[in-house]
């Protein structure tokens, strides 16, 4: 399998497992866990290129056990049959004390003043446990939120690790926001002239 229908299937395995179940018929339990023989049929692949397509995914998003496979995170509520109980009792209570990180744009961050940052249709809020790390947050993202994990505890939130390194809550107070980390050119520009709703912090963006 050449890399260019890689890329394709796992776009498509994605979006069946973490996305698509429901509508296209997938058995699922309630932790995301689907069986790999229906998974196969439906994406008219072998086991082989389905090993190969899990071993080679750059954020490790999927997860094999047995004659089942799972998206690690990142489910929809509404299209598949997960419940926010059913993968949490599968992931692990996330044990760093740092701050961890979360992707988001410009346009965002006044919303996420007044509300705090929301999981929307999804199970739960994606988090970075780094700044380099390449789980957990958005490709390109302007801006990186830093999240408090003692503010988070404070607030009576629980914080999980997934098998592949996302940490993630069911949602993010505003008050556990200790300021944002410019990523992008435009948002290092807003950072220069101190504009927007969360404190600048001191560390160099990135283009």
């Amino acid at each position: 399998m050449n890399p260019a229908k890689i890329r394709d299937k796992s776009k498509k395995i994605s979006w069946l497992l973490r996305h698509g179940a429901t509508e296209a018929g997938l058995s699922m339990d309630t932790a995301g866990w689907a069986p790999i023989e229906q998974v196969l049929q439906h994406l008219r692949i072998c086991r082989a290129d389905l090993d190969v397509i899990v071993r080679d995914n750059n954020k490790a998003r999927f997860e094999l056990r047995d004659t089942q496979i799972r998206a690690c995170q990142g489910h929809s509520l509404r299209t598949t049959p997960v419940t926010l109980e059913g993968l949490e009792s599968t992931w692990y209570r996330y044990e760093g004390s740092a701050r961890i990180w979360h992707g988001t744009g410009l346009a965002a961050l006044e919303g996420i003043h007044a509300q705090g940052i929301l999981p929307s249709a999804r199970t739960h809020v994606h988090l970075a446990a780094s700044t380099s790390s390449t789980v957990g947050k958005r490709f390109k993202v302007q801006v990186l939120l830093a999240v408090s994990v003692q503010r988070m505890h404070d607030a009576g939130l629980d914080l999980w690790s997934a098998p592949n390194g996302v940490v993630l809550a069911r949602r993010v107070p505003v008050e556990a926001i200790e300021g944002a980390l410019a990523q992008s050119k435009k948002a290092e520009a807003q950072a220069r002239r101190a504009a927007g709703p969360f404190p600048w912090l001191e560390e160099g963006g990135k283009d």
